[in-house]
């Protein structure tokens, strides 16, 4: 048998075509049945969640179930290519979570949308010339296709995709909510823009220059305001590939300093770009994760990329300027022997000297014959490496400016370098270099001939160089003694005292740039007036609609000229770009934003558009967002967030989609359009489905399914490979896909494997020829409701619950209370085997006899939320008329949960040895006196007095002897 796939048409092995009943659950049987349900389904609206006002409200106004359940997945991005097998992982996962809630009697929105913008859809219109709205139409359809086929049960009501122009005229009327929107500090929100600029205008507020405000002229006011905006431009250093013509995000290039897609360079380059204040948010972004019921480890790693940290800031004077630094270790600044710039600092230019100092080391001027073509030469250098690369790189480079600041300290001169190990994202662009301390200051003043000075004792037992423990202050005057606590809280006040600096959080949490110089993306509702200030549209001239152009790639240029400029594929759209409007001037000529916004945008806030997707006054209903989204403190208790009651998705979104969706959020519910802090109250990431793949001796990869197993080596075309296992992947000629599964077992034995397969936060390997026992196992559970023969059903009606045996109606309350929590708790898996547990031992007492309906029935309805369409069959068999999507879910009843007896391990001297069934209200003596009554204890005892017999109740029995 090959090692990837098992049998066609979910016959058994070693069956004969002709020896199949005609009425067994086959393939074939449930490729008839799964569409006929999908389609019962959208006819009666099953999956349809009421809203409590507008379009989508109930038939009865206002009576809406208290319940609700709103479970979401990740915005999927629809692909040319199609699903495989591990796609539909979570979606099935969360299919069956609402499936189950359903049956329990509660409100469960349950929807999918498509985060449709994006580079893909970009890329295939400039190879092909097919617009990417085209292109992204024709993937939505095939994707809807595939999963209908997996019998997803979404509200389709509540579909969108962030291309729908429905759907990003709200973006975009976002994008102004944030933009009209500053962070006021001591409210500790954001208010609207209008409120600030009315605090100056009432002289409640300061002008930087101490004028008054009616002094100023319009354009200085605007420039004023437009510094506290919540959106804002800014020169910013961004990866900017000439050869590409794009700029393009850290995750784009390779550690070598190229795009990963085409290889071309890239090079750090300032450009005037839109930003988001992120930053203004830090704390809360923090503090508030301790409200959410999410995995400790995305809540870390949340923590850690915002990198709040406590320190100084501490000035050194240089020439007429500052170098400010901010340090978590302000006790060791008597340990700075000398400073480090990034080279894009914008003080590199102020302080460069014109000559070399006289005795100027040679290692420090990197060859050059003046500071000048120093810095020039190693800036042109650092802008090709990547910040991966700079970071991660041992070889510490570098060159001396020219010039030496003073350590105010201890008044020592030291020389200030530019270095790519020090970056302008980071702090401030400058470090004090401490090499004592830190081992990549160390490396660096070792190959430039430094001084290095420890500023803290090293431990007895330190073997190294730099030492990054913590001890007692050396070397540091009034510190030292002091331990690192004490040391900070007392440098920190001298500097304060001193004016040469002051304590402060800092953070590693940068701006968000949000600009991108491509065309499938959202274009910003702004213009541009004569003096080439930005002017947001007012709400009536939404959406901005993105203009069909003959030509979807941005203008490219030599791979190596860093010194072009980015023209994007909307620069050269001319009837778009200039625009005459009347924004409360009269009718002027205004330019538009050539510019679009990121991916990112359409996914920070679908949740709100799913609730209310047709709304065309609002992006969505209050009434409507409260009851899905609002807090609810009765239920989650008094500090409950709100949001999504479930969403699940990758954990490589764990960072930016999530910090991105919660900053929107926060601005909104500073603003006063949603009623929750948060949009997601639980997150759940599940695990990935992974393949084994096989190459041959050339390293070249063959096509998996091609492959056989015989006697432990792994062959094709009569050729040993090898195996390998990972991802799945078309390269790696190993991808399944759902519609082959569906094709060769149906949708609900493909459902039931993937539940199965292990823990749903889990990652498993994928293996088509195990997919045959859950087929095995439905069709087991078919031929006790339905005559494989006949096609008859086989359900015994003359018997109630109180007349099964006690055996059944154990295993059927245990198999309900189990299967009850494992759905509740995502243990998919282990449902599922409770199930199979449940079907053996009805396979067993019934062999002989029709299976009575009070056990056939509860059975089918618990298989519901993992196989559901054929337990809709078989539910309508059983003469039932309406769906069972909406339940009863079986209860269970407490009586049949206590067990009669308990059975006891024997352990002799500490090794269990046998094993002993007492009644479970047998007291410690009884237990006793049965298990050294049991045959094999008596022979190990052999008629001497045990030393001790301990006896655990209900847990075991140890004898010593």
């Amino acid at each position: 048998m090959s090692a990837t796939t098992g049998p066609a048409e979910g016959h058994v092995p070693g069956d004969a075509a002709e020896s199949v009943p005609a009425h067994r659950y086959t393939a074939t049987l449930a490729n008839s049945i799964e569409p006929r349900w999908q389609d019962y389904w959208e006819e009666h609206r099953t999956f349809h969640a009421p809203n409590p006002v507008g379009p989508l409200a109930g038939e009865v106004p206002g009576d809406m179930p208290a319940d609700k359940l709103f479970v979401q997945d990740m915005f999927p991005y629809p692909s040319g290519a199609g699903l495989h097998v591990g796609h539909p992982l979570g979606f099935i996962g969360t299919d069956v979570f609402a499936r189950y809630h359903r049956m329990t009697g509660r409100n469960v929105l349950h929807t999918m949308g498509f985060d449709a913008f994006g580079l893909p859809a970009e890329q295939y219109a400039v190879q092909t010339g097919q617009h990417p709205r085209k292109t992204t139409e024709d993937n939505i359809v095939r994707y809807l296709s595939q999963i209908r086929r997996l019998g997803l049960g979404h509200d389709e009501r509540r579909r969108i995709a962030t291309t729908d122009l429905t759907y990003y005229r709200w973006t975009q009327w976002i994008f102004l909510q944030i933009y009209n929107a500053w962070y006021d500090e001591k409210a500790n929100k954001a208010r609207p823009i209008a409120e600030l600029e009315a605090e100056f205008a009432q002289d409640k507020r300061s002008t930087p220059d101490g004028r008054g405000w009616c002094e100023l002229t319009r354009a200085e006011q605007r420039k004023i305001i437009d510094s506290h905006r919540l959106v804002y431009q800014s020169e910013a250093p961004v990866n900017w590939s000439p050869g590409l013509g794009t700029v393009v995000a850290n995750e784009e290039v390779t550690a070598e300093g190229r795009t990963d897609r085409g290889n071309f360079p890239v090079f750090r380059k300032n450009l005037r770009q839109w930003m988001m204040r992120i930053t203004a948010y830090a704390d809360r972004l923090i503090d508030d994760l301790d409200l959410l019921d999410w995995p400790e480890r995305v809540k870390t790693m949340q923590r850690n990329w915002i990198g709040r940290s406590s320190g100084a800031h501490i000035r050194f004077p240089v020439g007429d300027e500052a170098i400010e630094v901010f340090t978590t270790r302000p006790d060791t600044v008597f340990g700075a022997t000398y400073m480090v710039l990034a080279p894009e600092h914008p003080l590199v230019d102020e302080i460069t000297a014109g000559a070399w100092p006289q005795g100027t080391d040679e290692r420090w001027t990197g060859g050059a014959a003046t500071p000048a073509e120093a810095v020039a030469a190693y800036r042109r250098a650092a802008a090709q490496k990547s910040e991966l690369d700079r970071q991660e790189n041992k070889d510490k480079t570098g060159v001396f400016v020219g010039m030496f600041a003073t350590n105010p300290a201890n008044d020592a001169e030291i020389p200030v370098f530019i270095a790519d190990y020090v970056l302008m994202g980071y702090g401030t662009g400058a470090i004090m270099a401490v090499p004592g301390q830190d081992q990549r200051d160390w490396d660096f003043a070792t190959g430039f001939g430094l001084p290095i000075i420890r500023t803290v004792q090293p431990s007895e037992d330190f073997e190294g160089e730099a030492f990054t423990g913590e001890g007692p202050a050396i070397n540091s005057r009034f510190l030292d003694g002091l331990d690192v606590v004490e040391a900070k809280k007392t440098i920190i006040e001298w500097l304060e005292a001193h004016g040469h600096g002051e304590g402060r959080l800092q953070y590693k949490l940068r701006d968000w740039l949000f600009a991108r110089q491509r065309y499938w993306g959202e274009p910003f509702p702004i213009v541009y007036d004569e003096d080439d200030l930005p002017i947001p549209l007012p709400d009536s001239m939404l959406p901005v609609e993105l203009p069909d152009v003959d030509d979807y790639s941005p203008r490219t240029y030599d791979p190596d000229d860093a010194d072009t400029e980015p023209s994007p594929p909307l620069s050269r759209a001319d009837d778009w770009l200039y625009v005459e409007l009347d924004l409360g001037e009269g009718r002027k000529r205004y330019r538009r934003d050539a510019n679009v916004m990121p991916q990112w945008a359409g996914s920070c806030w679908y949740q709100l558009r799913y609730v209310d997707p047709t709304d065309t006054e609002r992006f969505c209903e209050p009434e409507n967002e409260a009851y899905w989204l609002g807090p609810r403190p009765a239920e989650h208790g008094p500090d409950d967030p709100g949001g999504v009651d479930l969403y699940i998705g990758g954990i490589e979104h764990a960072v930016l989609h999530l910090l991105y969706s919660r900053f929107w959020q926060k601005v909104l519910y500073d603003l006063g359009h949603v009623s929750a802090p948060e949009p997601y109250r639980r997150l759940f990431n599940q695990g990935y489905i992974q393949a084994y793949a096989y190459a041959d001796a050339r390293g070249v990869h063959v096509p998996a399914e091609e492959v056989s197993e015989v006697d432990g080596k792994y062959l094709w075309d009569g050729e040993e490979v090898r195996q390998e296992y990972g991802k799945m992947g078309k390269s790696l000629k190993n991808v399944v896909t759902p519609d082959e599964m569906c094709e060769r077992y149906g949708a609900d034995t493909f459902r039931f494997y993937e539940m199965s397969m292990g823990p749903m936060d889990v990652s498993r390997p994928w293996a088509t020829k195990d997919v045959v026992g859950a087929q095995r196992f439905l069709q087991r559970l078919w031929r006790n409701v339905v005559d494989e023969q006949t096609g008859e059903v086989r359900v015994a009606d003359d018997g109630s619950a109180a007349e099964l045996d006690e055996a059944t109606l154990r295993a059927l309350h245990r198999a309900i209370d189990g299967v009850h929590a494992d759905y509740a708790a995502m243990r998919f898996n282990t449902a599922g085997a409770k199930l199979i547990e449940l079907n053996n031992h009805v396979t067993k007492a019934y062999a002989a006899r029709p299976v009575p309906r009070a056990v056939a029935e509860p059975m089918v309805l618990m298989l519901a939320p993992l196989c559901p369409h054929i337990a809709e069959e078989l539910w309508s068999r059983l003469g039932h008329d309406s769906s069972l999507a909406a339940g009863p879910f079986p209860r269970a009843d407490e009586r049949y949960l206590v067990e009669d007896t308990v059975e006891y391990p024997i352990q002799v001297n500490g090794k269990v040895r046998s094993r002993v069934t007492v009644s479970a209200s047998a007291g410690q003596d009884e237990v006793k006196a049965a298990a050294l009554a049991e045959e094999r204890i008596v022979a190990l005892v052999d008629g001497n007095e045990p030393r001790k017999v301990i006896v655990v109740p209900g847990r075991l029995v140890n004898v010593v002897l």
